[in-house]
C-alpha cells in the first residue's frame, strides 16, 4: 500500500497524485484511533474535492452545469438562452458562460471550508450540518449567478463586472458568506469556554 502511494504521489501527473492523497486519507480515517489524526485526514480528503473530484465531475457534466448557470441567469434577466448562451438584457449581444465562469469550482471550495472549520472546531455532528454546508454552497452559487446576471445587462455592465474589481468584489463576498455560514454552523463549539 505504501509503495503504491509513493509511486502515485511522485508521478508528474496531478490527478494520480490527488488520487493517492484520497486513498491515503481514507486509509488513515479507517485505521487511526487518534481523533486528531482522523480529523486531519478528513480535511486532507476534503482538499481532494476541489483538486480532483469536482474537476472530474465537471469534465463529465460540464454542459449540464453550464446550462444550469445559464438558465438561472436567463431567468433573472428574463432573456432567452440557448444552451450556455444568454442574450444581453438590452439585446446588444450575447453572453457565453464558459467553464471558468461556472459556480462548481467555488462550491467545492465552500465544501472544503465547511469540513475544515467543523473539524478544527471539533464540531459534534448534528442534523443541522447539512443545512449549514448547503447554505455555504448556495451562497457561492447566488453570488456567482448574480455577478453573471449583472454582466448580462449590457456590454458596459459586462466590462464593469468582468474586470479585476468585479472579480475581487465577488470573491470577497463569496469568501465572507462561505466562512460566515461555516462559522454559524459551529458557533456552539466556538463559544464554549476553553
Amino acid at each position: 500500500m505504501g509503495a503504491a502511494f509513493v509511486l502515485l504521489a511522485i508521478l508528474p501527473v496531478g490527478p494520480a497524485s490527488w488520487l493517492a492523497v484520497s486513498a491515503l486519507s481514507l486509509y488513515v480515517i479507517s485505521t487511526s484511533d487518534a481523533s486528531s489524526t482522523r480529523r486531519g485526514a478528513l480535511i486532507l480528503l476534503a482538499v481532494t474535492v476541489p483538486m480532483l473530484w469536482s474537476r472530474l465531475f465537471f469534465h463529465f457534466f460540464a454542459e449540464l452545469i453550464l446550462r444550469i448557470d445559464a438558465a438561472l441567469v436567463g431567468w433573472i434577466l428574463r432573456t432567452p438562452r440557448t444552451g450556455d448562451v444568454v442574450e444581453f438584457a438590452d439585446a446588444s449581444g450575447v453572453l457565453v458562460i464558459l467553464p471558468g465562469c461556472s459556480s462548481l469550482a467555488n462550491v467545492s471550495l465552500a465544501f472544503l471550508c465547511w469540513v475544515t472549520v467543523s473539524q478544527l472546531a471539533r464540531h459534534k455532528r448534528s442534523a443541522y450540518d447539512l443545512f449549514w454546508c448547503l447554505m455555504a454552497c448556495f451562497s457561492v452559487v447566488a453570488v456567482n449567478v448574480t455577478r453573471i446576471s449583472f454582466m448580462g445587462l449590457s456590454q458596459w455592465h459586462y466590462a464593469m463586472f468582468h474586470s479585476w474589481w468585479g472579480g475581487a468584489v465577488a470573491n470577497t463576498a463569496i469568501l465572507g458568506l462561505t466562512v460566515g455560514f461555516c462559522m454559524l454552523g459551529v458557533r456552539r463549539e466556538l463559544l464554549r469556554p476553553l
